[in-house]
C-alpha cells in the first residue's frame, strides 16, 4: 500500500449549545490513500458534514475540538494557527460544497472569484491564472467565456461545474464532496458525478465523497465509511460493504434502498430515529434502533474487531454470527 496522503486519528468535536455539547463526530479515524474515493454514507444528522469541515478547519465559533489528530505529511493540521491552515486550504485539501450558490460572491464574477484563490495560493497571476480558469471550464464542461459572468447567470448545474473547477484550481493532494450533486436533477447529476470522477482518476486525487444515497455510493467508492450518530461504525471496501456487511446499521441501510439487480425484494425500514447527540446513548449508540440489541449493547461500548483486511465494524452482534 502507499502511504497515505491524510491520517485522521480519534478526532472528536462538539458543538456548543444552550442545552449543552452536541456530539457531532466522536472518535473518528481513517486513512486516506492517493487515487481512491472514500464515500462516507449515513442518515442525515449522522455527523458526516461536520467531519469534512472539521478536516477543513472551516468550523462555526460553537464548535470545539476536543481531541483527535489531522496528519498530512507528518504536520498535525489541528495544530496549525489559522494563518497557517490557510496555506493547505484549496492548495492541499479542497472542498466541493453542497450548495455552489451560497459558496459564490454574487457580486464578483465567477472567474475571478477562482483567480483569487490561486493568486492567494501562488498557484498563477494575471494572464496565466485566466488562461488556467479557462482550462479548468473546459475540464468541468462550461463554455470559458462564462468565467466573465457573475453567479446569478449560471444554472445550476453551471454553478455546481464552476466550484468544482475553483476546487481543482490550486491542484489539491485531497478533494471533500459534500453532497455535491445534490438538488440538480438526475440527468445532471449524473454528468457531474461521471465528469467529478474522470478528473478524480485523471489528476490521481484522493477524494472524500459524502451522501446519503448508497446507490451513489456504490458507483463512485473505492472504500466505504459507514457513520451513525457521529461515528464511523463500519469501514471497508466497497465489495465488502456490500457484499459482506457485519454493523447492524450498515446491513438496516442496504436493505431499506431499492436494487435494479437480482430478485425483487419488499424493503425494510429502520424503525425510530437518530438519537440526541446532546445525550447519546449509552453503549452502542445503535441499540435503540436494533433488533439484535441485548444487554451488553446497552452498557458497554463495541469495539472495532477485523473481518478482512481493511475491513472493520464496531458491532457486538454481527451480521453472520447471529447464533454465535
Amino acid at each position: 500500500m502507499p502511504e497515505p496522503v491524510m491520517q485522521v486519528e480519534h478526532l472528536t468535536m462538539h458543538y456548543s449549545t444552550r442545552k449543552g455539547d452536541v456530539h457531532a463526530v466522536d472518535d473518528v479515524t481513517f486513512d486516506l490513500y492517493p487515487g481512491e474515493v472514500l464515500g462516507v454514507v449515513g442518515e442525515s444528522g449522522s455527523g458526516k458534514s461536520s467531519v469534512a469541515f472539521t478536516l477543513m478547519r472551516l468550523l462555526p465559533e460553537n464548535a470545539h475540538i476536543k481531541s483527535g489528530h489531522i496528519w498530512m505529511d507528518g504536520v498535525d493540521l489541528l495544530t496549525l494557527p489559522e494563518d497557517e491552515i490557510r496555506k493547505y486550504r484549496w492548495k492541499r485539501i479542497a472542498m466541493i460544497f453542497q450548495a455552489a450558490m451560497n459558496t459564490l460572491n454574487p457580486v464578483y464574477k465567477v472567474g475571478d472569484q477562482i483567480i483569487e484563490a490561486m493568486e492567494t495560493h501562488g498557484v498563477a497571476y494575471g494572464d496565466e491564472a485566466r488562461k488556467r480558469v479557462a482550462e479548468l471550464f473546459e475540464m468541468v464542461g462550461l463554455d470559458p467565456a462564462l468565467m466573465d459572468r457573475y453567479p446569478h447567470e449560471y444554472s445550476g448545474g453551471m454553478r455546481q461545474r464552476a466550484i468544482i473547477a475553483m476546487a481543482l484550481s490550486c491542484d489539491p493532494d485531497v478533494l471533500i464532496a459534500d453532497e455535491p450533486t445534490t438538488a440538480l436533477d438526475v440527468i445532471v447529476q449524473h454528468r457531474i458525478l461521471k465528469e467529478l470522477l474522470q478528473l478524480q482518476k485523471r489528476l490521481n486525487m484522493a477524494m472524500v465523497y459524502i451522501t446519503h444515497d448508497i446507490a451513489v455510493v456504490a458507483e463512485v467508492s473505492t472504500r466505504i465509511a459507514v457513520m451513525y450518530a457521529g461515528k464511523i461504525v463500519e469501514i471497508g471496501s466497497t465489495e465488502d460493504i456490500f457484499l459482506r456487511p457485519k454493523h447492524r446499521y450498515t446491513e438496516a441501510l442496504l436493505k431499506a434502498f431499492p436494487s435494479i439487480h437480482g430478485e425483487k425484494r419488499t424493503l425494510l425500514t429502520i424503525p425510530g430515529e437518530l438519537p440526541n447527540l446532546l445525550d447519546p446513548p449509552s453503549g452502542c449508540r445503535f441499540h435503540p434502533r436494533c433488533a439484535y440489541a441485548t444487554d451488553i449493547c446497552r452498557t458497554r461500548e463495541p469495539e472495532n474487531r477485523t473481518f478482512n483486511p481493511g475491513h472493520l465494524a464496531a458491532c457486538w452482534h454481527p451480521v453472520g454470527e447471529e447464533n454465535a
